[in-house]
């Protein structure tokens, strides 16, 4: 084994990534399934999961895909527990699920509230916690959410996912201080935009192109490749003394 390898392999590991069928979250499992490891990836749609698991397996990586619906409690527990029980130990959870939404803070309806916060914060703390207590028991385990530079900056006419990448933040701070004396990092990646079907739709409006294109000193927006260097440090024995931290891969759009 080189010393790269020793650092950033994931050889014999398993690997749960939530938000799998596209963007961020598929660029991860393919990544993790690169580096060795075995990727269950799940999201909302089986056709386009399975084309992502299927093209994990022709580059000769090994995964399966599960259909999970994270905003309802009830589906992810169930989920939680389908994996738990054919997977058992997971070794990294990558919690990439989330939803993203625009309007005038003055408009937003309790429904548009709710959904935001229950699928972005409220799964990604129930997985933590679902996936967390094993890791805990073993004393071993990599936890990556994905908080966001809109979870630092007070960004216009996006209150619910300020607020929700917001709580992402201090989710993670404060379990990476809880849980690394029992051997577990929870870390965070937060990137700024990347081209995701996501944010497709508000990219294709050029008023919000050009003003996310001025914000970002790198002049553009992040490839979902761009990421997944991020993902495995976080995910990978280089990182077993970093806790609760908010990795930024933005192209400087936080230092102004």
């Amino acid at each position: 084994m080189t010393y790269l390898e020793e650092l950033f392999g994931l050889g014999g590991a398993t690997a749960v990534v939530t938000g799998a069928t596209s963007g961020l979250g598929a660029a991860s499992a393919a990544a993790l399934a690169r580096a060795g490891a075995k990727v269950i990836a799940s999201g909302r749609d089986r056709e386009r999961g399975e084309r992502v698991v299927g093209e994990i397996r022709d580059a000769g990586g090994s995964a399966e895909f599960e259909v999970a619906e994270l905003s309802d409690a009830g589906e992810l527990s169930a989920f939680a527990d389908r994996v738990l029980e054919r997977h058992d130990p997971i070794d990294i959870l990558v919690n990439a699920a989330g939803v993203f939404d625009r309007g005038e803070a003055a408009d937003v309806t309790l429904e548009q509230w709710e959904k935001l916060l229950r699928t972005n914060v409220t799964s990604t703390f129930l997985l933590c916690q679902r996936f967390g207590r094993p890791m805990i028991e073993r004393r071993r385990g990599k936890i990556v959410n994905f908080s966001s530079t809109d979870g630092f900056l007070g960004v216009p006419e996006q209150l619910a996912y300020n607020v929700s990448k917001g709580a992402i933040v201090q989710l993670t701070r404060t379990l990476g201080a809880e849980w690394i004396p029992y051997g577990v990092n929870v870390n965070a990646v937060a990137p700024c935009d990347f081209a995701t079907p996501m944010i497709a739709p508000f990219l294709d409006t050029q008023e919000y192109r050009e003003w996310i294109l001025d914000a970002i000193p790198a002049g553009r927006v992040g490839q979902p490749d761009e990421i997944v260097g991020a993902v495995l440090f976080l995910a990978s024995p280089a990182s077993n003394m970093v806790a609760g931290h908010n990795l930024l891969v933005d192209g400087g759009r936080t230092v102004i």
